[in-house]
């Protein structure tokens, strides 16, 4: 019997270190890819003008996963040694809190999840095991770490004048970097408006209302009835505008895109994705919703993998910069990567200067790469971080 016992016991504390020890770092790495094939050689002149630009990326999961962001990775696609190298100057960071099981593009039911597996098996606090709200404030306390463990060099955003103030300090350290919360789905909220005030408390300053599935604000395009704003998603929306959270329409049903473009005062983002004219997977924005957020003053995030530009080539990328430019003007696009987020690409952060190069390929002038790789999504952060009430009293 005692033998038997300390058999079973091995047996535990294998499976244990396998669960607890092993399948985090496995699931990221098998998850999260770099493709190899073989990348464009980058000029000299592509090389002298991204070390000029003023870098802003509107979409990462990288809080997703049990590592620690300051280290240098042997997986993924982004921390602070590889964001640097890539001259990053402000990465947005999401907040993943519940995914479907057999997740695709096409229907998901909002009956299954796997991050709470993946929850439990990172060892993350017992709190965040059933409860959204706290995996995303959860999400927010690794982030918070980071900021005091980098001594100075990723810096907290929050505000239009935390904007101002990282652009000043990068002028004398291009190394320091900001960074700022965003949530992928407000399924979070667990259906009470007052869980937004957590949220805004936390620092998250930019949301969308879907991800994968159908939740109580809104239909997504990968759910199953994919509809339109419910009267919760009307009322959350107006309370981020008032409060300076940027709208993020990405994952949401075309019915959903469209009220939130009728309906939004502020200027509104599409994080990460691509557009229909250049890849036509359901995902991703029609001209008419294009011509929607550009009416807002907002920015369409182009992505680099598959599902968001058809490929995962740097010339596929700027095609579809280049759709939305000569669409609605230059002003209107931005960068958005997906990185960390379940996604294949060709590149990781540190090696950017891809998209430098395949803009300048595509014929952008200087000026153009500039406003794509950062400009204007800065001109839109300062904008919309700003609550309402201090845009009324001006």
């Amino acid at each position: 019997m005692r033998k038997w016992l300390l058999g079973l016991g091995a047996l535990l504390l294998i499976t244990a270190i396998g669960f607890f020890g092993f399948l985090p770092g496995y699931a990221e790495g098998s998850m999260n890819r770099i493709d190899g094939k073989p990348l464009p050689t980058v000029s000299a002149e592509a090389i002298a003008l991204h070390k000029t630009l003023t870098i802003v990326d509107l979409h990462s999961d990288t809080l997703m996963w049990k590592r620690d962001m300051l280290d240098k990775a042997n997986r993924g696609h982004m921390d602070l040694p590889r964001l640097q190298g890539g001259n990053v100057a402000l990465q947005v960071f999401s907040s993943v809190t519940k995914t479907p099981k057999g997740q695709n593009y096409d229907s998901n039911g909002a009956d299954s999840d796997n991050i709470t597996l993946l929850a439990v098996a990172q060892l993350q606090p017992m709190r965040t095991w059933n409860s959204l709200v706290e995996r995303s404030l959860w999400h927010a306390t690794k982030l918070d770490r980071s900021l005091v463990s980098s001594a100075g060099m990723l810096r907290a955003i929050r505000t239009d004048q935390q904007v101002d103030s990282l652009l000043s300090l990068r002028t004398k350290n291009v190394k320091m970097m900001g960074a700022m919360l965003s949530i992928e789905g407000l399924q979070n909220l667990e259906g009470k408006a007052e869980n937004l005030d957590r949220l805004y408390t936390a620092g998250f300053r930019m949301a969308g209302l879907t991800h994968f599935f159908d939740n109580e604000l809104a239909g997504s395009m990968h759910g199953i009835k994919k509809g339109g704003l419910t009267p919760f998603g009307r009322d959350i929306i107006g309370r981020m505008e008032a409060k300076g959270m940027i709208v993020d329409i990405a994952h949401c049903s075309a019915t959903c895109v469209t009220e939130i473009l009728a309906m939004a005062i502020r200027p509104v983002v599409s994080s990460h994705g691509g557009v229909q004219a250049t890849c036509k997977v359901n995902r991703n924005l029609s001209d008419d919703h294009i011509r929607g957020v550009a009416k807002t003053g907002g920015v369409i995030g182009i992505g680099y993998w598959e599902g968001a530009v058809c490929d995962t080539s740097p010339k596929a990328i700027a095609a579809a910069m280049k759709h939305v430019r000569d669409l609605v003007g230059i002003q209107h696009v931005a960068l958005g990567s997906d990185y960390d987020g379940a996604t294949t690409v060709r590149f990781d952060t540190s090696q950017l200067v891809q998209v430098t190069q395949a803009l300048m390929d595509a014929g952008f002038t200087a000026d153009e790469i500039r406003a794509v790789m950062g400009g204007n999504a800065i001109r839109v952060l300062r904008d919309g971080l700003r609550p309402a009430a201090e845009i009324g009293a001006q």
